[in-house]
This record gives structure tokens, sequence and C-alpha cells, in this order.
């Protein structure tokens, strides 16, 4: 096995310095006196490291890094006994959780190698999957709920960036990575605060309208797509900035391009082909294509990890229905890049998608008074994982359609059609 070193040289130290400093003050809108508690591949150090330099500026109590390493995660495909594929750290993810209650922010950072486990045993790749998810639920319900400030950055890893640019030399290829990332950010430019402020104030925009037009669903019609969208009684439509539940305006994803709600669980019909791959686990899944019958699955295949798909499906009922339904102009910055990222951050930022499970509280009005089975009433959905895949393309039209029956375009050729 080869160890990812990043070469330091690749990676821009201002503009890398810039991402962390985004990451505290516009991701999660750092506040005085809060922990921080940051997860990470140990490949981003330096990236953490300036995170941690500008979060006790802004007056952190005490940053704590998390790291996982490929090597350790293919050591146990590689070496590791049976059993221990159906069992998780619960006691980490208890921590953070903890961490949180006690109005810790939190930090993602994105970097793995998209192919890492492509060669691996998809049902082991579920099992584990399924495992961390259920150990990570204490955890992942402060970030599903939007309870603290949380937000998701990215590192150029080797592995990822070997993926991406197989052409090129690793140097060349991570220069590249990074490149693409600090435009997608917004950071490769003097004031990436200021261009952040513009970003928000467009997607309000957007979200404001569509929740003026109070649609009942959304059709998505397009090559090997006709696929009826209900959306949740109750849902409302967020993108970019948005209010935690400890009161702090933060950016969840940077970068974000999306717009996007809670479609109703049992109120999705028709067919769908994705239009990008989906890196799930490590594992590649591509040329996706679904059924759904009365809000469900009923038919799945994929070109490419099937297998995975499939155990996907199967970790719980709710895995067969939609979460979250999102809207990305196919003239998005990372559409227009051109660039393949074979990963769901990037990827889902430069076309629409929609999301295999969990729905978010938050995307309704009022969602954080609502108990679980008012929000299952109103059509939320709950599983143990989120799985976010593109079904959107400059060949997809999306048409609003209101509760007497008028039919809006919202989407031209991947396009919005009402403006801006």
């Amino acid at each position: 096995m080869t160890i990812h070193h990043v070469p330091s040289y690749a990676v821009d130290p201002v503009k890398l310095d810039r991402l962390a400093e985004l990451a505290i003050r516009v991701g999660l809108q750092f506040q005085p006196g809060q922990d921080l508690v940051v997860s990470s591949p140990i490949s981003a150090t330096p990236l953490v490291r300036r995170i941690a330099v500008h979060a006790y500026k802004a007056g952190a109590s005490v940053v704590t890094s998390i790291y996982s390493d490929d090597e350790i995660t293919l050591a146990r495909f590689d070496h590791g006994h049976e059993q221990s594929f159906d069992h998780a750290a619960d006691w980490l993810y208890e921590g953070i959780a903890k961490a949180c209650s006690n109005n810790a922010a939190r930090l993602i950072i994105f970097g793995d190698n998209p192919t890492l486990l492509s060669n691996q045993d998809p049902a082991k790749v579920a099992r584990s999957a399924k495992a961390n998810a259920t150990a990570a639920l204490p955890a992942r319900e402060n970030i599903m709920n939007s309870r603290v400030n949380w937000s998701v950055v990215a590192y150029p890893d080797l592995g990822w960036a070997r993926k991406v640019f197989p052409t090129v030399s690793d140097d060349i290829a991570v220069k590249m990575l990074a490149d693409e990332i600090f435009a997608a950010s917004r950071v490769d430019r003097d004031d990436a605060i200021g261009a952040w402020k513009l970003h928000n104030a467009i997607l309000k925009e957007r979200t404001n309208w569509l929740n003026g037009q109070a649609f009942r669903d959304l059709h998505f019609v397009g090559p090997g797509t006709d696929l009826t969208v209900g959306l949740a009684d109750g849902h409302n439509w967020i993108g970019g900035a948005a209010i935690a539940g400890n009161g702090v305006t933060y950016n969840p994803n940077i970068p974000t391009e999306e717009v996007f709600t809670t479609p109703h669980a049992r109120r999705v019909s028709g067919y769908v082909r994705s239009t990008k791959p989906l890196s799930f686990q490590g594992a590649l899944i591509d040329e996706i294509s679904v059924s759904f019958e009365e809000g469900r699955i009923v038919h799945a295949k994929a070109a490419k990890g099937n297998d995975v798909l499939h155990k996907i499906l199967d970790i719980d009922e709710g895995a067969r229905r939609l979460g979250e339904v999102a809207l990305v102009p196919d003239s998005s910055m990372i559409s227009k890049s051109g660039v393949l990222f074979y990963n769901t951050l990037f990827d889902e930022n430069a076309s629409s998608h929609i999301a295999l499970g969990q729905s978010f509280s938050h995307c309704f009005v009022d969602g954080r008074c609502l108990t679980p089975e008012e929000i299952k009433q109103r059509g939320g959905n709950s599983s143990l994982i989120h799985v976010d895949w593109m079904i959107g393309s400059g060949d997809v039209d999306v048409d609003g359609l209101t509760a007497d029956g008028r039919s809006i375009p919202v989407f031209r050729k991947g396009e919005w059609a009402y403006g801006p």
C-alpha cells in the first residue's frame, strides 16, 4: 500500500489560508467561546492547522481534530475479521453528539479517494456503511436538524486528484484539483467573504420565489427521466446561508449552488436516470436508473456498482424513498468548470439532484417545532442514510405543479426559467 502525500508546493498557501478563514467566518460564522470539532482525512492536516489558527483568533475554547486514514480503512478490508464490518466506534459519535449538545461547532473536511473501496466486497462496504450510519445517528441528528452551526469544506487529497486528473503527474493533479476547489469555494479572489454575501443573496432570491409559488409537485423531464416529485406538506425551500437552532447564521456547504427542500416520501412516481457518477463510501456507482411507485423505488439498476446500489437500498425501509430534492442550474460555477469531481459535495452543485433517505427537519416551515411523527405525517422520510445523486443536466426541464392544476416553468434546458 502507498501512503498519499500531497506535495506541499502544489497547494497555494495563500488560498488555503483564505479557505480556512472562510470556513470559520462564513461556513460556521464561528462564535467566541464555542468549541470546534473537526473531522478530516489525515492528508488535510495543513488545512486543519490553518482552520485552528482562525478558530482560535475568533475566540475558540478548544479545537479538536478527528482524522481518518485511507491505509487504516484498507487494512480493515484486507485483514479484518468478518464480524468487524458490523461494528463502528459508537463511543466516538456519542462524544461528538455531546460536544454539539454543549454548542460546539462542527466542521467536516472532504478529500477522500472516491474509488478507495471500489475493488472491495460490496457486502462488506454496505455493512460497514450501515454500522457507521447507525453509530453516527446521535451526532448526525445535530446536522440533519441544524441544531448547531456546521459546515463542510474540501481539501485536494492525492488519491482524489489522481482520479479526477489521471493523465498528469501527481503534483500537477493536486495543483489542478486545489485550483478547482479554490475557485468553486470563491477563495480565488481577494474578497471571498464579499463574494459569498452576494452569492447568498442570489440563492435567497431563488428560495423566496419557490416558497412563494407553494408548488405541490416538481416534474422532471429529460433523457431517461420522467419523474414527478411530490413536495412535503408545509415544505420550505432553503439554500446558501441558514440559521441554526443555536441562532447562528451559517453556510453548511462550501461550495454550494443548490436550493433544496423536502419531498413527500409517499408521493414520488415515474422514472429517472442519473447524469453523473455517485461515489459512496469509496465505491463508484454509475448510470443509475430507478423507477418509483407511491414514493418507493421498485426497480433499480446501475451499469457500475449495481451490487453496492442495491445494498444501499436495502439498508432500511426509508432508503428507497426520497429525503431531499435540489435544484442547480447547468450554468453553475462547478458545472461550467467541466470537471467531474467524483465527490458529492462538488458534483451535486453542478446538477439538480435527489437524495435517498433521511429528510431535513429545517426544510419544513417551523420544522424545529415539529415532532418526528408530525414530520412523517407531512411527508418527511426517516432513514439511517442520506445519499445524494445527480439527475440534472442541460437536457432536463423542470415544471412546478400547483394544487389548482397549473404548470409553471422552473427550469428549461437546465437553466432557471423565471430568472435571475
